[in-house]
């Protein structure tokens, strides 16, 4: 997707931790890859990595935020140019778009920053590591995103990539800070199934991405998406689908251990969101899904 040359960055809605993280102290339980695919698998796209428990040991370190972004990440045109700018552009296209959404509706949209890490940082939900994914935490309203998540959605889990692949990850995640605001977010209780309260949760997120990308043009950012870029977000949903990383991981396909919907599913929402550009067409929690 490509950003507006002439709009105008905000570094303030970014902490970048990058480079301030350690390795040394995650310890990883689940037997090898293997366990390494299932812990990302968990969190990925809005888990929670407090409920890992001892997967993940605490250990690693944080310091405050870098001012790299504030000096390198002025306009548009670099974010086309960077991927950490792109980033910054992506959180400061859906927090517009929110803020804008929520006055309308008579409320009040309050804006989070997003936090870049390099492989382990502290989050009010516990440690956030490379291995967990992106994830939005309820506690402290940040969302942690270690920009090596990319590579795996590509390598790891077959994504094509390209850049709205990255707004998607940005905007789903931002999604559930809106189900937070709105009270809709922790309804699921950890449970599992292709119908529960979990997989409802994440697939109102994704159509809450695809609501951002039908008025992502509109905030000033961003340029109306091409075709072929919506099919790079459509791919990524598909590609963290449940049935996609059960089928990579094992051979097999268990609806009744999902807790984020279907390949099928998570497209399918993205599309109602983007194709109806309405949150409310975004009611997941009833009906089937």
């Amino acid at each position: 997707m490509t950003f507006n040359p002439n709009s105008q960055l905000d570094p303030g809605q970014v902490t970048d931790r990058r480079g301030m993280g350690g390795r040394g102290g995650i310890a990883i339980g689940g037997g090898g890859a293997i366990g390494l695919i299932v812990l990302l698998a968990y969190a990925l796209l809005g888990g929670n990595p407090n409920d890992l428990g001892p997967l993940l040991e605490p250990g690693a370190v944080t310091g405050p935020g870098s001012s790299a972004l504030a000096t390198d990440c002025k306009t548009g045109q670099d974010a086309n140019t960077r991927d950490d700018c792109r980033i910054l552009g992506y959180v400061n296209s859906v927090q517009a778009y929110w803020t804008s959404e929520f006055t309308t509706s008579g409320e009040t949209y309050k804006r989070v920053n997003t936090v870049l890490f390099t492989d382990a940082t502290r989050s009010g939900c516990g440690t956030a590591s490379a291995t967990t994914g992106p994830f939005y935490c309820p506690t402290d309203r940040l969302v942690y995103l270690d920009l090596g998540f990319f590579d795996e959605l590509r390598t790891r889990f077959g994504a094509q990539g390209g850049s709205l692949a990255e707004g998607y990850v940005i905007a789903h995640e931002y999604g559930h800070h809106v189900q937070d605001l709105l009270g809709n977010l922790g309804g699921g209780n950890g449970d599992t199934g292709a119908e529960s309260q979990s997989v409802r949760t994440e697939l109102q997120a994704d159509c809450f991405a695809g609501v951002w990308a039908s008025h992502a043009a509109g905030t000033g950012f961003l340029e109306t998406p091409t075709a072929a870029q919506i099919a790079d977000a459509l791919d990524a949903a598909a590609a963290v689908g449940d049935d996609r990383i059960q089928k990579a991981t094992s051979g097999q396909v268990d609806p009744d251990s999902w807790t984020h919907g279907s390949a099928a599913q998570r497209q399918t929402w993205f599309k109602t969101g983007y194709q109806t550009g309405d949150p409310t067409a975004c009611d997941t929690f009833n009906g089937a899904i």
